[in-house]
């Protein structure tokens, strides 16, 4: 399908109108705590799931929110004279926001969706019909250029950025403009850009709806529309990172082959970055038989880069074809052309000897060390949201540990972090466990295996003795050398600071 199946979208040129609407918008509660009080925990959570019946059955009264919810979120039409008395109707019909449906109903040309900030900020996604509720299943019976709203991924990217004042931030491929509007919330310029006229268009609905300033928006793929001088101190992107053969649909199909328009993305970003900037991708990659994928992503990082990849998940390239071809709405198709599409699919993985597809997050940032620090880690496992401070805190730890050698350690002074427990594992009545772990609470809640010294190391860490000092007493303690202790303790200091279990005091 073509473009042309796609709805008229709102005017962007009316500011007077976009600014009533919001107003009207806000005064009815439209938004993301609204929601969730109107429909309940279970409603709301079916919506990420495709399924609007629950939500159908919470909005059958007459009140304004249960009004806007059907239309704007639920897409079904509502009477002219009743939304009259809860938006400016009119100008939003002669602005494009609502179109006439039937003699006396209006219904929405757009999706519009209730978002809340990280620091609490009521916002509002615009996006294709369809597109916000749900995310992406079935796509593929909708036009190319179709623009999506809030997803898993933007969420995931939005969390995981780091957020400090910046001058001057880079959006690429923004979609209906996620990032540029958390972008917008801490930096004094932004820059979105999108190889799709039409998402240019509803990012900047996006931003002037949720009361942002404007971006400057560039039609274009990746860096092309970016001059070659132009750096920035922040870079996001959830690019179209699929790993799929051809291009049918622009907001996840890259149209380059493998994964080479995430390599090239990375690549390409250290000349952009200004001294200390971050950049944040998503990312998939190839696992390809006989290849080590950590080399396979090492190879991608920048000279002058520090970089932290971690690997959120891996799928064999079976789930991984299921995963796309229900996204694009494919499983609804006649089963002969699902099984062609199919076989597509497992043809291009076998041409290029790839068993299974990471997914995960690649942080960028720019360094003037001579021996920049790369990062690349499995962890699949729960995390905490939003982790940009904890992201920060990765790298401030690699600056630390890079002007520390071991004899500096141990005149240095640590506290351990907080909410850090230990867990010992071991046979009922043993003297000594056989496990001991140190568990962290917040961030990337990782747990770490210690051996009795690290252990008792950690736990007397108040920041009042240096590492050396400690040490001593341990080995007092133990009856161990002190000069051995000290000779290969400095490792797992420096592995429980690197993993932010201790931390400078």
């Amino acid at each position: 399908m073509s473009n042309a199946s796609l709805s008229p979208l709102p005017s962007a040129d009316r500011p007077d109108v976009t600014a009533r609407l919001r107003d009207a918008l806000l005064g009815a509660s439209f938004t993301a705590d609204g929601l969730l009080e109107l429909l309940g925990a279970p409603a709301y959570a079916a919506l990420s799931r495709s399924e609007t019946v629950p939500a159908l059955r919470a909005t059958r009264g007459d009140t304004p929110l249960e009004l806007l919810v059907r239309l704007f979120l639920l897409q079904q039409p509502v009477p002219h004279a009743r939304v009259a008395d809860v938006l400016p109707v009119d100008a939003c019909l002669e602005s494009g926001w609502l179109d006439r449906a039937g003699d006396d109903e209006v219904a929405a040309t757009v999706d519009v969706r209730p978002y809340g900030g990280l620091d609490g900020e009521d916002w509002f996604i615009v996006s294709d019909l369809g597109c916000a509720v749900g995310g992406a299943g079935g796509i593929g019976r909708h036009a190319r250029g179709v623009v999506l709203g809030v997803g898993g991924a933007s969420t995931t990217l939005a969390g995981l950025t780091v957020r400090t004042p910046v001058s001057a931030a880079l959006d690429l491929g923004t979609g209906s403009g996620i990032q540029a509007l958390h972008a917008a919330a801490h930096a004094t310029r932004v820059t979105a850009t999108d190889v799709n006229p039409r998402a240019l268009h509803i990012a900047a609905l996006t931003l002037a709806l949720s009361g942002a300033p404007a971006a400057d928006l560039r039609e274009g793929s990746l860096y092309e529309p970016v001059a070659d001088d132009e750096t920035y101190d922040l870079i996001v992107s959830n690019p179209p990172f699929v790993i799929s053969p051809g291009a049918r649909l622009t907001y996840r199909d890259g149209g380059m082959g493998g994964d080479d328009l995430c390599r090239s993305l990375v690549q390409q970003t250290g000349e952009r970055l200004n001294e200390g900037g971050f950049a944040h991708f998503l990312a998939n990659w190839q696992h390809v038989e006989g290849e080590d994928w950590t080399d396979r992503l090492r190879s991608w990082v920048p000279r002058g880069c520090d970089a932290w990849i971690v690997q959120r998940e891996v799928q064999d390239v079976t789930q991984y074809a299921e995963l796309w071809l229900r996204d694009a709405g494919d499983h609804r198709a006649d089963p002969a052309e699902y099984q062609a599409r199919y076989d597509e699919w497992l043809d291009e993985f076998e041409a290029r000897k790839v068993k299974a597809v990471g997914f995960g997050w690649i942080t960028l940032r720019r360094t003037g060390a001579a021996e920049p620090s790369v990062v690349a880690e499995e962890w699949p496992h729960p995390i905490e949201q939003p982790l940009g401070e904890t992201v920060r805190a990765h790298f401030d730890r690699v600056d630390y540990l890079r002007a520390h050698d071991d004899a500096a350690l141990l005149e240095a002074h640590f506290t351990l972090a907080g909410e850090v427990v230990q867990e010992q594992v071991g046979l009922p009545g043993a003297e000594d466990p056989e496990h001991v772990v140190l568990r962290q609470n917040r961030g990337m809640r990782r747990a770490t295996r210690v051996d009795t010294v690290g252990a008792g190391f950690a736990g007397v860490c108040d920041g009042t003795m240096s590492a050396g000092r400690i040490l001593d007493a341990i080995a007092q303690l133990v009856g161990e050398d002190p000069v051995a202790l000290r000779d290969r303790t400095p490792a797992q200091i420096r592995l429980l600071v690197e993993q932010g279990f201790l931390e400078p005091a």
